[in-house]
């Protein structure tokens, strides 16, 4: 790999409308962390980027719902973020606000270059308008029902429930969130940044140089390439964001996923006037860690932004993490589903490391994982209790017990005395080599390694056993287990910053150096060590207990809130409801679409015909339990292109109160091709 002289660490900005949860948390803030601490104990330079994004529609639709200003929102999840950051170690050298001056600034002269150099295209086109506010909607403010899995809820930027991609147009009976009209369409004129004329740029820089990427993020760049990029929108109708700095643009913000990414750019200006080094400069290493649903935006349109603009360097790595899941349902701010971070530091005060430990641990590096209060526990006990803490308590205490806690001599080494030594060389190699790729979890697993390897040297060794006949061999055992914990308070230090600065008093060392680890001689002989204090203490299950009746108490609230019909629809005629022909059919296989997770391939029998079926329904059915039943399906519905794969009709699907869908099917075997009247 080419050798670099600084490292750029930027962290997806968090929407400042709400707390941040664990998802955010092990998706990717504490990954972020990791490794910008693992840089700086190299010696590495290196700027840890982050900050809050106070601009866009989830802002304004916060501040409408608790009847505030969008100003007075953004300060006060700005406050609650920045603060739960720095309680949980979150280390970053800046935490900045897009809504600063010198962000608003920043923004404005990198728009204008790209317009003044010509980069973007105008367009006037027809967007919803809602005739009784007065106002352009924006994509957040306007809902109907989804064309690929036939949701009511649907927004008109995406559909949360099959995660398509749509544009407002694509809704069916879409209606205002602001007024509960039907939004007229009216023409207004934006700017658009021509994607499509960095498509051969991206396809050589990502397909072509690199390969190296975490394969869901390679994955979903190539599927994005092979569908052909199309212009995107840098402005938008609002009055909440960075105003467009031309003329003839009143009333118009730039659009958030222009002016957000930016933000990492005014947030190195504000931490340091030094900061093109760390932007324009080839020998910086750019790195962004994000979630899997910034992806398009870190390695599509950011890098498009910077290469149209020309004087800036491009990301060399965007290691995203899928998503974390929390006792076994997805995440859900809206439904309250979460473990909140200012919550947690609150109700486990003093616990920062232990709930670094268990996200790092079942982070969500190739695929969802899932947290659960039990398993919390579990690695807190089992783990860090029992083995990191018991293993530092009983080297500490036999070495004042022994030797008034000092250091004592090392006399002939035994082989396994030997073979236990050539271990932390390795271990630390493994670490690096893991960290360097991007795997956290098996870095830290590594890590404990080493304390598992302390922790078995001292039960085989049995030193209390020794101490009345082979006193010099105690010495030995004793000066090992202590350069052993210094090796544990050096490379575990990115992964338990907490604890292993508590590791360091006890072993009244100041320095932490990545260059010391690996290393049998960090404690000199005669070296002064401090009274052991314990690391961690056992959570009982009654804390346990209290926080899955919490979980459970926001689940029966859920679904209390959810028992409602939805309103009936407009009235249509006959002749209408006649235009759609819906037939019984039999499936005859189902897969998931590749680089997908909600999309499922059908292949159906119509009884007029053998034909694909795509419909984002993969959450709720695994492949297997669909074959062989029958179903009713849209048949005249016109054909789109699904990621690649062309479908041809819809299965209709019922869906109850709780969001669970279920399949309409006839209650006795049919003919496929039977209608349905």
């Amino acid at each position: 790999m080419k050798a670099y002289k600084r490292y750029l660490i930027t962290s997806a900005l968090p929407y400042a409308n709400g707390p941040i949860h664990i998802g955010h948390l092990a998706g990717v803030y504490v990954p972020s962390d990791i490794y910008t601490r693992y840089l700086r104990m190299k010696g590495i330079d290196v700027v840890s980027i982050c900050g809050s994004d106070e601009h866009g529609v989830p802002i304004t639709i916060k501040a409408r719902q608790e009847g505030v200003t969008p100003q007075a929102i953004v300060d006060k999840y700005h406050a609650i973020i920045k603060k739960s950051f720095e309680e949980f170690g979150i280390a970053f050298d800046i935490y900045a606000r897009t809504s600063s001056p010198v962000h608003h600034q920043t923004s404005s002269e990198f728009f204008r270059k790209l317009y003044d150099d010509g980069k973007f295209i105008e367009r006037t086109t027809e967007q919803y308008f809602d005739p009784e506010v007065g106002q352009f909607l924006a994509d957040r403010y306007i809902t109907g029902t989804c064309p690929r899995c036939s949701n009511e809820n649907a927004y008109g930027d995406q559909c949360e429930k099959c995660g398509t991609s749509l544009n407002a147009t694509d809704l069916i009976n879409p209606k205002s969130t602001l007024s509960g009209v039907k939004p007229i369409l009216k023409p207004t004129k934006h700017w658009f940044l021509p994607l499509e004329q960095y498509q051969g740029f991206l396809e050589k820089w990502i397909l072509e140089g690199h390969k190296e990427w975490k394969v869901n993020v390679y994955g979903q760049c190539k599927s994005w390439l092979d569908s052909g990029l199309q212009p995107r929108a840098v402005s938008r109708d609002l009055d909440w964001g960075v105003p467009v700095p031309v003329e003839g643009a009143e009333g118009k913000v730039l659009y958030v996923w222009f002016d957000a990414p930016i933000g990492y750019i005014s947030a190195t200006k504000e931490l340091t006037p030094e900061w093109e080094k760390y932007w324009k400069s080839d020998d910086t290493r750019m790195i962004h860690f994000i979630g899997k649903d910034n992806i398009v935006f870190h390695c599509i349109i950011f890098p498009s932004m910077l290469k149209a603009e020309g004087s800036y360097i491009l990301p060399d790595n965007v290691p995203a993490n899928e998503f974390l899941n929390l006792e076994g349902d997805k995440i859900s701010t809206s439904k309250n589903w979460a473990v909140w971070l200012h919550e947690y530091l609150q109700e486990f005060p003093g616990k920062q490391d232990v709930l670094r430990y268990t996200l790092a641990a079942n982070m969500p590096e190739t695929k969802d994982n899932d947290f659960t209060w039990r398993d919390f526990q579990a690695r807190n006990n089992n783990e860090l209790v029992a083995i990191l803490g018991n293993f530092a308590n009983r080297a500490l205490v036999l070495t004042h017990k022994y030797f008034r806690g000092q250091v004592p001599e090392v006399g002939i080494l035994t082989q396994y005395d030997r073979e236990t030594l050539e271990e932390l060389p390795k271990l630390k190699e493994a670490i690096e080599k893991n960290l360097e790729g991007f795997r956290f979890r098996d870095a830290l697993r590594e890590a404990m390694n080493i304390a598992r390897l302390g922790n078995k040297y001292l039960a085989d060794t049995e030193p209390w056993k020794l101490i009345k006949t082979e006193p010099q061999r105690v010495e030995t055992i004793l000066n090992i287990s202590l350069q052993i914990l210094a090796n544990v308070a050096i490379l575990a230090n990115p992964f338990l910053p907490f604890t292993t600065q508590k590791l360091m008093a006890m072993l009244n060392l100041e320095a932490l150096r990545w260059e010391d680890g690996g290393k049998s001689y960090i404690l000199p002989v005669g070296h002064q060590v401090n009274q052991p204090e314990l690391l961690f203490e056992k959570i009982e299950d009654e804390a346990i207990e209290k926080q899955l009746a919490k979980l459970a108490a926001t689940k029966e609230q859920n679904k209390n809130s959810k028992i409602k019909t939805t309103p009936q629809k407009d009235t249509i005629t006959y002749e209408d409801f006649s235009k759609m022909d819906i037939r019984i059919g039999t499936i005859l296989s189902a897969e998931i679409v590749p680089k997908t997770q909600k999309l499922l391939k059908l292949e159906v029998d119509t009884g007029i015909d053998r034909r694909t079926v795509v419909s984002g329904i993969a959450e709720c059915f695994k492949p297997e339990e669909l074959v062989g039943k029958q179903a009713a399906f849209l048949v005249n519905l016109e054909p789109r292109k699904i990621r690649g794969v062309e479908s041809n009709g819809m299965i209709l699907m019922a869906q109850d109160e709780g969001g669970k869908l279920r399949l309409v099917m006839p209650n006795e075997k049919v003919n496929n091709g039977s209608e349905v009247k």
